[in-house]
């Protein structure tokens, strides 16, 4: 008897990240980590292990990205393997194509999206297959989200046929680095949620067509660490290039797929988390307190509490004294208006609320009695059908049955040129908060942030630059705390010589 032919191994996921993700059970799958992990070949893969099973027309999947350089990338990637298995697949290589098609029906498109009116180009479509490749690029969850409601099939089994292959797979298979606009989000979605590997399940009670009855329905999702010394078939001379990156930052994203971490951003040269945050202390009678407001009702809104230091010791709670500068600036308390485990999503609150909302913090605070008007974004104060948000705020509010004085703001500085010079007085107030390495004195006002304002925290070090103008913040990210503490800034920071004091 003649041996039989050993089957061709066309690509062989490594061990690791790339097997772990290719059998995951999960729904819901993010494969991130370092560069070089081989994250990409595993998308394109775990579509690609579904192709010549039964499904035929029924299987179809989208790879998506904000641009087409990338999507190129991956095309390139899926030349080099999907012709090796000589299965038919051809390449549709036009734009208006950009599709991988099988001649027993199966279809992967590569795809650009960038904002969620992009949706609309998908709505009814069925993807069993939905891929997000360098998923950090989207800078809100918003399409993501709306990218499920396309995340079906219209694919029933034949429970008669015994060479049905089952049930569908339902599947959104995203990758991504650390770094990007949409940093926030997807670690406070996957990266916080559960440890790596670990699969989260949510029940979701919903009405079931099959059953014509409400059935609980199991939801899965997960995120895979993918490292680069995973990939024996790395080159050394690429590892080299990743380790000798000088940026602490992007050596810790890139070498070691770190979320931890703040790199490319606007304020990340000049942010240090062991000096800008303090402990909460009791505000000196003789400092200034006032709030600064960014509005927003599908959008979030944000409110901003400062003190601002007339100079002198402060105590701390942990019994260590903080020295100031007169003039320096503290975010003391911040109120953001966010759905909660929600990225970039308003509360939909009228004007009144947000007043009354102001009023009770301060309140609680003990500080409403000491609080002046700050600045607020100007267009609250625009006039729609003979009334403003401003106007509104102003108007009484009534805390518990007792009437008390409205809110009021100050119009901040949108003169010619402001928003850019508010990113660098930031950059600056946070620079000055750092002192010298070697006399332990600081010079000039510093910004600090009270470690209770865990959105400030959260959101403002990693924000990123404008890829069109990298003086400007990326427009696309969720920065309203960032236009919120820039009315503050500009409206009173001055660079002007002041005593010196020693440390912090």
């Amino acid at each position: 008897m003649l041996p039989l032919d050993k089957p061709k191994i066309v690509w062989e996921p490594l061990p690791g990240s790339q097997t772990l993700s290719l059998i995951c059970p999960a729904q819901v799958i993010l494969l991130h980590g370092s560069r070089g992990g081989g994250k990409s070949d595993a998308q394109l893969m775990r579509f690609r292990r579904h192709v010549g099973q039964g499904f035929g027309k029924y299987w179809r999947g989208v790879i998506f990205d904000r641009e087409y350089k990338s999507l190129d990338d991956l095309v390139s990637k899926s030349t080099r393997w999907f012709p090796e298995f000589n299965d038919g697949a051809k390449f549709l290589a036009s734009k208006a194509d950009y599709r991988w098609v099988w001649p027993t029906g199966e279809e992967l498109l590569f795809r650009v999206i960038k904002k969620p009116e992009d949706y609309w180009g998908y709505h009814g479509q069925e993807f069993p297959f939905i891929g997000h490749n360098e998923l950090s690029k989207q800078p809100s969850e918003d399409l993501y989200d709306m990218m499920f409601s396309c995340n079906r099939s219209s694919y029933v089994p034949d429970k008669n046929d015994p060479n049905s292959p089952g049930e569908i797979p339902l599947i959104t298979f995203s990758t991504t680095n650390p770094v990007g606009p949409g940093h926030n989000w997807i670690k406070r979605r996957f990266i916080q949620q559960s440890p790596p590997g670990a699969i989260l399940k949510k029940y979701v009670n919903v009405f079931n067509p099959r059953t014509q009855k409400r059935e609980d329905i199991l939801k899965t999702q997960t995120h895979i660490f993918s490292s680069y010394r995973e990939n024996r078939n790395l080159a050394p001379e690429y590892v080299a290039e990743l380790e000798g990156i000088t940026d602490e930052n992007k050596r810790k994203a890139w070498l070691f797929g770190s979320w931890d971490v703040i790199s490319g951003g606007m304020f990340d040269s000049v942010w240090r988390k062991d000096i800008h945050i303090v402990q909460p202390f009791e505000i000196p009678a003789g400092w200034k307190i006032d709030r600064s407001f960014d509005y927003g009702k599908s959008k979030p809104f944000s409110v901003g509490w400062w003190a601002e230091s007339q100079g002198g010791d402060v105590l701390l709670p942990n019994g260590k004294l903080l020295r100031t500068i007169k003039g320096d600036l503290f975010r003391i308390a911040e109120w953001y208006g966010c759905e909660e485990g929600k990225s970039n999503k308003g509360l939909n609150l009228l004007a009144t609320e947000i007043a009354e909302g102001i009023i009770e913090r301060e309140l609680s605070m003990g500080i409403h009695a000491r609080v002046v008007p700050g600045p607020a974004d100007n267009a609250i104060w625009n006039v729609d059908d003979g009334n403003s948000i401003a106007v509104n705020m102003a108007k009484p509010v009534y805390v518990d049955g007792i009437g008390m004085r409205g809110v009021s703001w100050v119009r901040s500085d949108k003169s010619k040129g402001s928003r850019k010079a508010g990113w660098e007085k930031i950059r600056q107030m946070l620079s000055n908060a750092i002192p010298d390495p070697i006399t332990k004195t600081r010079k000039l006002p510093g910004l600090f942030v009270f470690n209770t304002c865990g959105h400030f925290i959260e959101q403002l070090p990693v924000l990123p630059r404008s890829e069109d103008d990298l003086d400007d913040i990326d427009t696309d990210c969720e920065d309203h705390i960032a236009d919120e503490a820039r009315y503050r800034i500009l409206n009173s920071y001055t660079p002007v010589k002041s005593r010196t004091t020693v440390g912090l």
